[in-house]
C-alpha cells in the first residue's frame, strides 16, 4: 500500500481499502473528449489517475468520451494516445470508448422511460434554457412532461430510427424543476444528431449526453474512484441519480479536485481551438501553447511535467500556478543530462588582427559537472563571432560587456582587447577589431590580466549557420481569456534569429543541449530545411527553488 504521498484523494483510497469499501484492486480512468489536443491541465489528471492506480497496485482505463461526432476525430484520438504514452503511462489492454457502450446506454435510457423517469420533450434548446429557471427562481415544467410511458417509449424509438429532424426532440430525465441544483432540473439525456460518428459511422442518429454516459461507463468498467475536476462538483447529484435509477449493480464515488491553472496560458479547449483555427499559432503543437504536443515540440521532457504535477499537488483549492515553477522543473530535468555547447544567436563578427597561422585547437568539457559526457574541440582563429549584445562602446562597472579599449575573456579561450569598431552608415557596429593575448590561454594564463566579463563565442572555422526560435508567453496578461483575445496576445511571443552554433552539435546529432548563457534548446526533429532550427526550451536561471 502506498505511503509516500499524502493528499485527500490518496487518504480517501487508503480509508476505503482499510474499511473494505473496495472489493478488489483500485480502478481509475482518464476519460478525455477527443475534440482537441491535450494540455498540461490534462497532464495533472493523467498523472493523478495513472499515478494512484500504480501506487495502490491497481489499473487505469483510457476511455474516450466520444458522444459528440460533430467535434471529434481520429486525429484527436491518436494524439491523445501518443501524449499519454509520452508522459510515461500505459493503459495496457484497457483502451475503451463511450461508443463501445452505445447499445447498453440506449437500453438504460429505455429503462428510465419505462419507469416514468424520463420523457421525450419537443421544446427547442432555447426554450429548454428559458424554462430552466435561475439560481433563485425554480424552472417550469415542460408541457410534454406528462406524456404517457407508452407515448414516450414510442417517440424515443422513432428518434433512434432517424424519423425526426435534428433538434426537434430530446430525451429528458424527469427529476425536479424546482431543485436548487440546476443540473437536476430535467436534464437532457439524449439529443438527435444526424452526423457520422468516427467509430460507429451512421448507425446512430441520437447520442447520449456526457452526464448520462460518464457515470454508466464508470460503473460498467468497475471504476472504484471516479476522479474529476471541481467544475463537475455540481454534476455529482446527477451522476448519483442516474446510477440509482438504472439497473446497474455498481456505484462509483465521484471525487473532485481543483483544475490546474497556469499563468499566461489558457486551458480552455474552445479558446485553444480558436487560436489554432484562426491562425494565431502554428497548429496544436505550437511550442507556445500549453498543449502536451506543444511542450514536447518545445523540448520539455516528460519527467519535467510529471515533476511539475507532483509539486502542484492535489487539493480542492483553485489557484493559478506561476510559470516559473514549470521552468524550474524543466531546468531540473535537463541540468544533469544536457551537454553544453556555444551558440551565437545574434552574431557580431570579430577580426583578431594579431592572429596569424593555423587555428589553435582548444578543449572544452561537454558538461562542467558530468565528465561522462566527454570533451569537445574548439577552434580559435582569426575569424570569430560574439553576441551583439555583449559589446558596448562604453559600459558601466555593472555591465559585464566587451568595450572599446576594454578586455574580456572568451570562454575556454583567450583574453581579447577591442581596439576598433567598424560601423555602418547608421552607426551600428558591423565588426570588431581585437587583439588576443597569447599568454592568456584558459587554464594556462600567465598574463596577469583580470577581465570582468567572460563571453561565449564561436569561430568561423568551427561553426554552422542555424536558426533560433525564442519563445515567450503567448499572452501578455497573467489570466488571459477574460477580454478580447486579440488584445491579449503577445506580439513578440516568437522571435526568430539567424545565428551560428558549434559544429559538434550537428556532427554529434545532439537533441537537447544547453547553449551556454542562452538557455536550453532542442533541435526541430522534423525540420527539413538545410539550416538546422533550434527551439529554446527554457532560459537559464541561477535561482534555486
Amino acid at each position: 500500500m502506498s505511503s509516500a504521498i499524502s493528499d485527500f484523494i490518496r487518504n480517501r483510497i487508503r480509508d476505503d481499502i482499510e474499511n473494505d469499501v473496495v472489493d478488489g484492486s483500485i480502478v481509475t480512468r482518464f476519460p478525455p473528449h477527443p475534440n482537441g489536443y491535450l494540455h498540461i491541465g490534462h497532464a495533472k489528471s493523467i498523472c493523478l489517475n495513472f499515478g494512484v492506480a500504480k501506487e495502490f497496485g491497481g489499473k487505469t482505463y483510457l476511455r474516450f468520451d466520444d458522444t459528440n461526432p460533430l467535434k471529434e476525430s481520429t486525429e484527436f484520438v491518436a494524439s491523445i494516445q501518443e501524449d499519454v504514452r509520452w508522459l510515461g503511462f500505459d493503459w495496457e489492454d484497457r483502451l475503451t470508448f463511450a461508443s463501445d457502450y452505445f447499445d447498453q446506454l440506449y437500453g438504460f435510457a429505455e429503462q428510465l422511460v419505462e419507469s416514468g423517469r424520463a420523457y421525450v420533450c419537443d421544446l427547442s434548446a432555447d426554450e429548454i434554457r428559458a424554462t430552466r429557471g435561475t439560481l433563485t427562481e425554480p424552472g417550469s415544467n415542460s408541457p410534454y412532461r406528462e406524456r404517457s410511458v407508452a407515448e414516450n417509449l414510442d417517440l424515443f424509438r422513432h428518434m433512434r430510427a432517424g424519423e425526426f429532424e435534428e433538434g426537434s426532440r430530446v430525451l429528458r430525465a424527469k427529476i425536479d424543476m424546482a431543485s436548487p441544483n440546476l443540473h437536476l432540473r430535467d436534464p437532457v439525456l439524449y439529443r438527435i444528431m444526424h452526423a457520422k460518428h468516427h467509430r460507429t459511422g451512421n448507425k446512430w442518429c441520437i447520442y447520449p449526453m456526457y452526464d448520462f454516459t460518464h457515470c454508466i461507463c464508470d460503473a460498467l468498467e468497475g471504476i472504484t474512484h471516479s476522479l474529476c475536476t471541481l467544475e463537475f462538483e455540481d454534476n455529482r447529484p446527477l451522476y448519483d441519480w442516474v446510477l440509482e435509477n438504472v439497473s446497474i449493480n455498481f456505484h462509483p464515488p465521484q471525487i473532485e479536485f481543483s483544475r490546474l491553472g497556469l499563468e499566461f496560458n489558457v486551458m480552455s479547449k474552445r479558446i485553444l481551438t480558436t487560436l489554432v483555427d484562426d491562425g494565431h499559432v502554428d497548429g496544436w503543437d505550437d511550442p507556445r501553447l500549453p498543449t502536451i504536443s506543444g511542450l514536447r515540440r518545445r523540448g520539455v521532457p516528460p519527467e519535467a511535467i510529471r515533476d511539475f504535477c507532483a509539486r502542484v499537488g492535489v487539493t480542492k483549492q483553485v489557484n493559478l500556478i506561476e510559470t516559473s515553477l514549470l521552468d524550474f522543473c524543466v531546468r531540473n530535468a535537463l541540468e544533469d543530462t544536457s551537454p553544453r555547447a556555444m551558440a551565437v544567436i545574434d552574431p557580431l563578427p570579430v577580426d583578431v588582427i594579431n592572429f596569424e597561422g593555423d587555428d589553435i585547437a582548444l578543449e572544452a568539457p561537454n558538461h562542467s559537472k558530468n565528465p561522462d559526457l566527454g570533451i569537445r574541440q574548439l577552434s580559435f582563429g582569426k575569424e570569430l563571432f560574439i553576441e551583439r549584445s555583449d559589446f558596448l562602446e562604453s559600459a558601466s562597472k555593472k555591465q559585464r560587456k566587451l568595450t572599446l579599449n576594454g578586455i574580456a575573456r572568451l570562454r575556454y579561450g583567450f583574453i581579447v582587447e577591442c581596439v576598433d569598431v567598424v560601423k555602418d552608415s547608421e552607426g551600428n557596429p558591423t565588426e570588431l577589431k581585437v587583439k588576443y593575448v597569447p599568454e592568456s590561454r584558459s587554464g594556462q594564463d600567465t598574463s596577469g590580466l583580470k577581465p570582468r566579463s567572460t563571453l561565449h563565442w564561436v569561430s568561423g572555422a568551427n561553426a554552422v549557420s542555424a536558426k533560433f526560435r525564442l519563445f515567450e508567453h503567448l499572452f501578455n496578461v497573467r489570466e488571459p481569456g477574460q477580454g478580447d483575445l486579440g488584445d491579449e496576445l503577445n506580439p513578440t511571443s516568437k522571435i526568430e534569429k539567424d545565428g551560428l552554433v558549434e559544429k559538434v552539435v550537428i556532427d554529434e546529432a545532439w537533441d537537447r543541449c544547453q547553449f551556454e548563457r542562452n538557455g536550453y534548446f532542442v533541435r526541430e526533429s522534423d525540420s527539413t530545411a538545410a539550416t538546422p532550427v533550434f527551439n529554446r526550451i527554457v532560459s537559464l536561471s541561477s535561482g534555486v527553488r
